[in-house]
C-alpha cells in the first residue's frame, strides 16, 4: 500500500473491552501517520472489531463490511476481535473483507498493512491457535471526553457451558499493576473525569501478571492503588463475578474517594440447578450475600445483574425461581440475554431445549421487571442532591449525565457543562425514563 494513503476508520461491536482495544489499535495507526475519519466517510483502511457474544455476529459483521464498501469500494477492510478468532475462515469469505487478524495478531496490525491489496476473492487470514495467546496488551479508550475504558485483564479460565469467550480470548492474564497505574495517570492528564475498569473476568486480576499463573497482586490490591491516583474523579468497576467480589473490595469502595457505588454482577440464573449445569462458581446464597453486603455498607448503590433466559433445562418452574429471586433482591436493573446455541460449547449438546418463542416470552418478562426495578430505585433517589457528570452529546437540545450511582439525568444542553461535575437536586422521573434536575444550594457551595 503506498505511503500517501493515510486515512483509517474504525467500528466496534460488543463490550467495553473491545472499545478499549479499538482505541489502542487506532492510536497505533495515528502514531504511524494515519488520519482517523468517521466510519461512513471515505477511508483507505476500515477496521471492524467484532464480538462473538451477540447472536447475530455473522450478520452484524457483514452489515458493517457493506457500510465500508459503500463509503469506499477500494478501501481495505480488516476484521479483528472475538468473532475473527473463532471463525476466521468464514469471515474471509465475506465479500469485501481483505484481512482477518486473530487475538494475537490484531495488535500488530501495522505489520500486515504494508503489502495489503484489495482482495479479488477471499481475504487473507492471520490467526494463531488460541493457546498461543498468553501475552497481555494494555489498552484504554479515549473517544469519549468524559469516560475512558481501561483494560486491566483479558481471557478467562472458567469453563461455563454456554460461553465461547475462553475460545476467543484465551487464558486469564493481567496487566502489571505498574502499567495499569501508568495508563490511569495518562487518562487523568487528558482531563477525562471517569475511568471504567474492564476485562473479561476482572475479579481474576493478577493471574498471569508475569506471563504464567503466578501473580503478586490481587483485584483488591489493584483498586487500592488506583484509589490513590490524583486527577480521576470517578472509577467505575465493570462486570465482576460474584465469587470474586470479596467483602474487602466492597468495603474499600464504600470508603473510597474515587470508586463509585455501582456494581454489575452476573447472576445468569436464580436456579441453583441451572447454575450447576452452567458450571458457574457460586450458588444463589452467595449471590444474595454479596448483594446484601453492598446494601449494608452502601444503601444507595446501583446494582446491575446479567441473566440468561432459555438455557437448556430451564423449565417453567426453574424460570420462576429466577424471576422470584430477582424480584425479591434489592437490585437496580437487569441485562437480559436470550440463550442461543454456540458451536463448541457443552450447552449446545444438552437436551431439554427451550423453544424459541418461550425464550422470547421470558426475556420480555424480565425486561419488564428490570424497568420496574429501575424506576423504583430512581424513586428512592428523588429529592437527593447528587454529583452529575455531564456528557458531550446534544440530543434535540438536551444533554445527559449520570450520578455516581448510575441514575441517568437530563437538562437543557449547555456547552459549559460538558465534562463537568455538578451537584444537582434530582427532581422527577420523566416520560423517557430519565430524571430532571435543578440547581441546589450544595451546587453553589461546590463551585465556590
Amino acid at each position: 500500500m503506498s505511503t500517501f494513503q493515510r486515512t483509517a476508520a474504525f467500528h466496534t461491536l460488543g463490550c467495553k473491552l473491545n472499545f478499549a482495544e479499538t482505541s489502542t489499535i487506532a492510536r497505533q495507526l495515528t502514531d504511524a501517520g494515519y488520519d482517523k475519519v468517521n466510519f461512513d466517510e471515505k477511508a483507505n483502511i476500515y477496521v471492524i472489531n467484532t464480538c462473538s457474544v451477540t447472536e447475530n455476529a455473522d450478520r452484524e459483521c457483514k452489515l458493517h463490511v457493506k457500510r465500508a464498501m459503500k463509503a469506499n469500494p477500494e478501501g481495505l477492510v480488516v476484521i479483528v476481535g472475538c468473532y475473527a478468532q473463532l471463525k476466521p475462515e468464514e469471515i474471509s469469505q465475506i465479500e469485501g473483507v481483505d484481512l482477518v487478524l486473530g487475538a494475537k495478531e490484531k495488535f500488530n496490525i501495522l505489520s500486515y498493512l504494508d503489502d495489503l491489496e484489495k482482495s479479488e476473492s477471499e481475504g487473507i487470514v492471520h490467526s494463531c491457535e488460541i493457546e498461543e495467546t498468553d501475552f497481555f496488551i494494555g489498552s484504554y479508550s479515549i473517544g469519549d471526553r468524559t469516560r475512558a475504558f481501561l483494560k486491566v485483564q483479558d481471557g478467562c479460565d472458567y469453563k461455563c457451558t454456554y460461553c465461547t469467550i475462553p475460545l476467543a480470548r484465551g487464558i486469564s492474564r493481567s496487566d502489571t499493576i505498574e502499567n495499569v497505574l501508568k495508563n490511569a495517570k495518562e487518562i487523568a492528564e487528558r482531563d477525562i473525569k471517569e475511568i471504567v475498569l474492564t476485562g473479561v473476568n476482572i475479579g481474576d486480576y493478577g493471574k498471569g501478571e508475569f506471563g504464567n499463573k503466578k501473580h503478586e497482586h490481587t483485584f483488591l490490591d489493584l483498586i487500592s492503588e488506583l484509589d490513590q491516583i490524583e486527577g480521576i474523579e470517578r472509577i467505575r468497576i465493570s462486570s465482576i463475578e460474584p465469587n470474586l467480589l470479596k467483602d474487602e473490595s466492597i468495603e474499600l469502595v464504600s470508603k473510597s474517594k474515587s470508586f463509585v457505588p455501582h456494581f454489575h454482577i452476573p447472576l445468569q440464573s436464580g436456579s441453583d440447578d441451572l447454575l450447576k449445569k452452567m458450571k458457574r462458581r457460586y450458588l444463589t446464597k452467595l449471590y444474595n450475600d454479596r448483594v446484601n453486603k453492598i446494601r449494608e455498607v452502601m444503601p444507595d448503590a446501583a446494582i446491575g445483574v446479567d441473566v440468561i433466559v432459555g438455557f437448556p433445562g430451564e423449565t417453567e418452574e426453574r424460570f420462576m425461581e429466577t424471576y422470584n429471586f430477582l424480584n425479591e433482591l434489592p437490585i437496580t436493573y437487569l441485562h437480559v440475554f436470550t440463550y442461543s446455541e454456540r458451536e463448541n460449547t457443552e450447552a449446545a449438546e444438552m437436551e431439554d431445549v427451550v423453544p424459541i418463542p418461550e425464550r422470547k416470552k421470558r426475556n420480555k418478562m424480565l425486561r419488564i421487571l428490570s424497568e420496574k426495578k429501575k424506576m423504583a430505585f430512581y424513586q428512592t433517589q428523588l429529592g437527593k442532591t447528587l454529583p452529575v457528570l455531564w456528557e458531550h452529546e446534544n440530543k434535540d437540545g438536551k444533554m445527559f449525565g449520570f450520578t455516581e450511582n448510575y441514575v441517568r439525568v437530563q437538562k437543557d444542553f449547555d456547552q459549559a457543562s460538558v465534562n463537568q461535575i455538578e451537584f444537582l437536586n434530582l427532581e422527577k422521573i420523566l416520560s423517557d425514563g430519565t430524571v430532571s434536575v435543578q440547581s441546589s444550594y450544595e451546587s453553589f457551595l461546590a463551585k465556590a
